[in-house]
């Protein structure tokens, strides 16, 4: 990973976009795009395409989704307290005593979380876990008409948690899940521009949107559409399990800095698997299988079943502390997981064959 690409990592990680309101990091994503794609371009459902060599053949969907899980001001009261729900899976318990940074009208507003102090808690009541509607968000008002000078009903935020290194090449943040998905398919085709010669695919990245509260598909759903890809490759995150407590018969063994982790079963092509997996062992790039048996809860769904139907694959990158504000990766899976992409790409020849025989 270049200089370069790490920052943009960063930037791209530290700007909020919970799941409905994902433009500012889609339009860093596009203006960072426009320095080497042949084609740069958004929808009305906000997702963000990423051309090169738009006349190719196949047509090759990399798909990762921009957005992340975060808060929504419900109510305002009389005294400025905000209530709030959540946008996304949330472990509501993870929100106590956290920093918000709520997008206001007029800019960012920061904000705490507040809930009554243990010492005046009853007894009963120190037990009990935390729920949304016993929490609420402080932003220093004193009335209802001083918060609304600054937020309306809907507006969004999130934790204020930034981007953290740490040793052994580690990257912490509150919104790995997944922006990195979308960083990992920009800088694929950023590796295909720069290296050898052009592929003889066409190739749209596509930072996809709404995918954590995407009941009907998402913004997957709208762009594989749009694209009518011959084959996509979807990059999400999956559970690591390397840490304490994990029962890995049941939940596997993913570990960070193990590799890119290929998906088998529910909404994969097996055709597409192969590929994926004969590109990793052909350029000595580590991996692991994730068995799949009934779905994968990603943008992989939509994109198989879209139109007609498109061969589809599944790359995760392990991540530790999911839905957290402090998730974890390891920066090497997130090279691996790019190259690994160039590596599909360039060996698909124009006549790509799918159909499973």
């Amino acid at each position: 990973m270049t200089p370069e690409s790490l920052a943009f990592l960063k930037s791209l990680l530290d700007t909020p976009g919970p799941s409905s309101f994902e433009a500012a990091p889609a339009r860093l994503w596009r203006r960072e795009a426009e320095s080497f794609a042949h084609e740069v371009r958004t929808d009305v459902g906000g997702n963000s395409y990423a051309v090169l060599n738009p006349g190719g053949r196949p047509r090759v969907m990399l798909a990762g989704h921009i957005d992340e899980i975060g808060v929504m001001v419900t109510h305002i009261d009389d005294e400025g307290y905000v209530s709030f729900d959540t946008i996304g899976g949330w472990d509501h318990q993870v929100f106590v005593g956290q920093r918000v940074r709520l997008l206001g009208r007029n800019g960012a507003v920061e904000g705490v979380v507040g809930k009554k102090a243990i010492h005046i808690m009853d007894k009963d009541d120190r037990d009990k876990v935390s729920k949304v509607e016993d929490l609420w968000i402080d932003i220093g008002a004193a009335s209802r008409d001083e918060a609304q000078r600054q937020l309306r009903i809907g507006d969004p935020g999130v934790l204020a948690a930034g981007v953290l290194e740490f040793p052994n090449r580690r990257l912490v943040s509150r919104c790995i899940d997944n922006r990195i998905g979308a960083w990992v398919v920009l800088e694929a085709l950023r590796l295909l521009a720069a290296d050898g010669p052009m592929p003889a695919a066409a190739v749209t990245a596509v930072a996809t949107t709404r995918e954590e509260i995407a009941a009907t598909g998402g913004g997957a759903r709208s762009s594989a559409t749009a694209v009518e890809p011959d084959v996509a490759v979807v990059i999400d995150v999956t559970h690591a399990t390397d840490y304490p407590g994990i029962d890995k018969r049941k939940h596997g063994d993913y570990r960070l800095g193990g590799g890119p982790v290929l998906s088998r079963g529910a909404s994969v092509s097996e055709v597409v698997f192969d590929s994926l997996a004969a590109a990793a062992e052909a350029e000595g790039i580590p991996y692991t299988i994730e068995a799949a048996s009934r779905d994968t809860h990603t943008d992989a769904e939509a994109i198989f079943n879209a139109h007609r139907g498109v061969a589809t694959a599944l790359v995760s990158v392990p991540n530790r502390y999911m839905h957290s504000p402090n998730e974890m990766i390891a920066l090497d899976d997130l090279d691996r997981t790019a190259r690994l992409l160039e590596a599909f790409v360039r060996r698909l020849p124009a006549d790509a064959d799918f159909i499973p025989r």
